[in-house]
């Protein structure tokens, strides 16, 4: 079946609240997706963020964003009230009008009033009695003990990571666990109670998107934050030294994006400990993303056949070298225990043979990105007229340039060639013969950032990849999402045969 659906992460929905959440205007998206005529909701990683935002850098593998939850719902509840909300309100502007408090993020505010309205809702909520929230507890007992305790600690710790607690609780002696669990047994029950609410909201929500024909693509990023309940709950899976600090971190060698690399700074897995393990960390990691999703997008695919290990400490990634990942045998055995998986795999940038046919041995799509394709010559593997039909075609992701402003910053010489292969006159007109480019293409699946639909510049970029400060906090604004564009989009879907 040919496909097409929209990239909007959960942040960028609009709310009052100043940042997107499970609310009403979350399920208003959906039902525009469905007038537009689209079958696929791709998203943004979903966990807890920390500093620099990033949905790529979680506290967690397993939980969710608290400031997701919808307030509406716990103001209803009688829980909170509508005054307890006002610090996280934004100004009420007419629809279509473009306001910067609407339009981006500010996560410094929210992280200083969300967690005050969320801790109010808890004493008020009674949730500690209710038979639903003993059993989502019991469920998922094998990460919530370890996450709220973590979170916890941490918070008692200032929100450092926990290479900087005290040494018994860093350790995880036995001792101190018991100690630390009693002592913030009332921070942990609220800690419980946000996943509680994340994980009901979340999933009426994907009832609701079931229910209009719409799956939803999950991201998953290959790696996990070092400051996070993953790594000090289960040491072991990574390599640490004895004093719990990597030996060594991922990045993207030099390229010519970057003269000194990428340095995520993430620890690197022990490879050889996980398959002694037949992968059960990764097994339930992956379970766990099917609860959650319909469709699981893998971030730095090629991390499986080879990851860049860079020596901890160093400043930039231009020392690191290569080593073997794990290959085909985790997927094997992923297969062989949950079966057939939907998959895409992130496979973009320099692929080795090696890397390459490990994708094609796994049998997911990989991603053909328009951007890429119009630099090179008419042998590019991102152009239209090579792809296969087993792949999944964007304009861009949220790691690109928007097409407006891509058009921007592209060579003269880029611009002739993209004019010449599309067969447009103006460069005006470029992008919406983009879209139809990719539509129109033989891959089976075709995703658009909805920014590139509404023809916006730059400033609604997601993310620029190696900077900090000014990424994940681009949002629609009320009233963007016309009826008009819907039809457009939905006559597309009709003329290329995509549901």
């Amino acid at each position: 079946m040919r496909r097409s659906g929209v990239l909007l992460p959960i942040t960028s929905i609009p709310s009052r609240y100043g940042i997107g959440g499970f609310s009403k205007e979350c399920y208003e998206f959906v039902d525009f997706l469905e007038k537009a005529g689209q079958s696929l909701w791709q998203i943004l990683p979903l966990g807890p963020t920390g500093y620099g935002d990033s949905p790529y850098q979680s506290f967690s593998t397993y939980a969710g964003n608290p400031y997701f939850i919808d307030l509406e719902e716990l103001i209803e509840a009688g829980w909170i009230t509508q005054e307890d909300c006002e610090g996280d309100l934004l100004t009420e502007e007419p629809a279509g009008t473009e306001s910067m408090k609407d339009r981006y993020v500010d996560y410094g505010k929210i992280y200083e009033t969300r967690f005050t309205v969320l801790r109010k809702a808890y004493a008020n909520s009674g949730t500690e009695q209710d038979p639903a929230f003993r059993k989502f507890c019991e469920d998922n007992a094998y990460w919530l003990d370890d996450y709220g305790l973590y979170m916890a600690v941490k918070n008692a710790f200032g929100g450092k990571s926990f290479i900087e607690w005290d040494e018994d609780i860093r350790f995880r002696k036995p001792a101190a666990l018991r100690q630390y669990r009693e002592k913030y047994a009332e921070e942990i029950g609220f800690i419980r109670f946000q996943q509680y609410l994340f994980s009901k909201q979340w999933s009426a929500l994907r009832a609701y998107t079931a229910k209009k024909g719409i799956q939803i693509i999950g991201d998953i990023p290959i790696y996990v934050a070092y400051d996070s309940a993953d790594v000090w709950a289960s040491p072991e899976l990574f390599q640490l030294d004895e004093d719990l600090k990597p030996v060594g971190v991922a990045g993207c060698p030099p390229d010519v994006f970057s003269a000194t690399g990428q340095l995520w700074g993430n620890p690197l897995y022990r490879w050889e400990y996980h398959k002694e393990t037949g992968y059960d960390w990764w097994i339930r990691r992956i379970a766990r993303c099917y609860e959650l999703y319909d469709i699981l997008r893998i971030d730095h695919f090629r991390g499986f056949d080879e990851y860049y290990f860079i020596p901890y400490g160093d400043p930039t990634a231009q020392f690191g070298h290569w080593e073997k990942g794990p290959g085909y045998d985790i997927f094997q055995v992923m297969k062989n225990k949950l079966g057939k998986m939907n998959v895409i795999a992130e496979d973009l940038g320099y692929l080795t043979p090696s890397v390459l046919r490990l994708v094609k041995k796994s049998g997911y799509p990989g991603m053909k990105v328009l951007l890429f394709a119009f630099d090179g010559g008419s042998d590019s593997a991102y152009l239209p007229h090579n792809y296969e039909r087993n792949a999944v075609v964007y304009t861009g992701t949220h790691d690109n340039d928007t097409i407006e402003g891509w058009l921007k910053n592209a060579k003269r010489k880029t611009v002739s060639f993209t004019m010449r292969y599309l067969n447009v006159k103006r460069k005006r007109d470029i992008r919406q013969a983009m879209i139809r480019a990719a539509l129109s293409s033989t891959a089976d699946t075709a995703v658009i950032p909805i920014q590139d639909y509404l023809g916006l510049d730059n400033s609604a970029r997601m993310n620029l990849p190696s900077t900090l400060g000014n990424n994940w906090k681009w949002r629609l604004l009320p009233g963007e999402l016309t009826e008009e564009l819907a039809e457009e989009m939905a006559g597309l879907a009709k003329l290329y045969d995509r549901k």
